[in-house]
């Protein structure tokens, strides 16, 4: 386990890292986000022994990470390969660079590339791959040596969806000896994709950690998306937009898709919702909550790439409690654009 403790670190007068906490627990894939300058990386070369901290503590399994032997796998979002060299070269010398004698390291390199589909390319030199290939031969230098914790910087930038899957299946493997994953990354449905926890982060400190699904089922439940057969809604005789707004407990209802998306006035309506559409015979394909999407919480905790706030869910004009840490920002819903729409 990883343990982040009012961590903080200054530089000249910038406080990159702001009495930052959070916890990584074993053996899962954790989501480490934030906006460019948020404080990531500074916190993650900390958790490396490359930075000290000015105070707090960061530990694995309960001993200070400049004192840790635990072994880590780094890649980083700057790739660090040598464009001249060969690629089983670079993975033998990476090898030794961490321990192992170089019988070994040719070893561990021939199976690391087998692992990452790469194998053709073991006496390339670097130049010649692509960029998605030269990534997963960083991905092999990161997981010499059976590291404990894993750490990915950017793993997926600019890969294709060949190669990224290739990526995908490795670390999944990782989690599944586990071993603890942790994806840097803003490519927010990667990580919606494969981590169990988030921590984002903002200025240095953070503004929402824990389990992903629990944050999701914090939001009201409210919101719905249904789908019926074409036509009319059965004995009704009514399409099923208008029996849907003809409802009282229904807000709202905008087409989306070949359904639509509904807002109820509270989340104890969504069975009698059900209830409605059945006793009308409105042959219902699909009916199922609206869950925010990782992006739609990120943009809501740390505001959009123009600097703009969040909202909380109902699209209320005064700031409430969000899930997780801190009030929510005033502004545009989660669930609707700037004019008020569902989106």
């Amino acid at each position: 386990m990883i343990e982040v403790k009012n961590l903080t670190k200054c530089f000249g007068e910038k406080r990159a890292v702001d009495e930052l906490s959070f916890t990584v627990r074993a053996g899962v894939a954790y989501g480490f986000l934030g906006r460019n300058g948020a404080g990531k990386t500074t916190t993650i070369r900390i958790l490396m022994n490359v930075f000290r901290e000015d105070s707090g503590e960061a530990l694995f399994d309960g001993v200070p990470a400049h004192k840790e032997s635990k072994r880590i796998g780094y890649l980083p979002e700057e790739r660090g390969l040598y464009a001249k060299r060969g690629v089983l070269e670079q993975l033998v010398y990476f090898g030794m660079l961490k321990g192992m004698g170089r019988r070994h390291a040719e070893d561990e390199a021939h199976a690391k590339l087998g692992e990452m589909e790469a194998s053709e390319y073991t006496h390339k030199k670097l130049e010649t791959l692509s960029k998605g290939n030269q990534q997963k031969i960083q991905l092999a230098i990161a997981l010499f040596g059976d590291p404990d914790v894993i750490i990915l910087d950017e793993p997926f930038s600019g890969l294709d969806p060949i190669n990224a899957q290739v990526l995908k299946n490795a670390v999944r493997r990782q989690v599944e000896e586990g071993r603890t994953v942790i994806f840097s990354s803003h490519q927010m449905a990667q990580v919606e994709a494969f981590c169990d926890d988030i921590c984002i982060i903002d200025n240095g400190r953070a503004v929402l950690e824990g389990n992903l699904a629990d944050i999701k089922r914090s939001y009201p439940r409210d919101l719905l998306y249904v789908e019926a057969e074409k036509g009319a809604a059965g004995m009704s005789s009514k399409p099923l937009d208008i029996l849907l707004r003809e409802q009282a407990y229904v807000e709202g209802a905008a087409a989306k898709g070949e359904g639509y998306v509904v807002k109820l006035t509270g989340p104890a309506k969504r069975s009698l919702l059900l209830r409605t559409l059945e006793e009308a015979d409105a042959r219902v394909d699909s009916f199922y909550v609206i869950e925010p999407t990782l992006e739609q919480i990120f943009v809501e905790k740390v505001g959009d790439a123009g600097g703009g706030s969040g909202g909380d869910p109902q699209g209320s004009a005064e700031a409430e409690q969000a899930p997780g840490k801190g009030p929510r920002k005033k502004g545009r819903s989660l669930f609707k654009d700037k004019r008020g729409r569902f989106i």
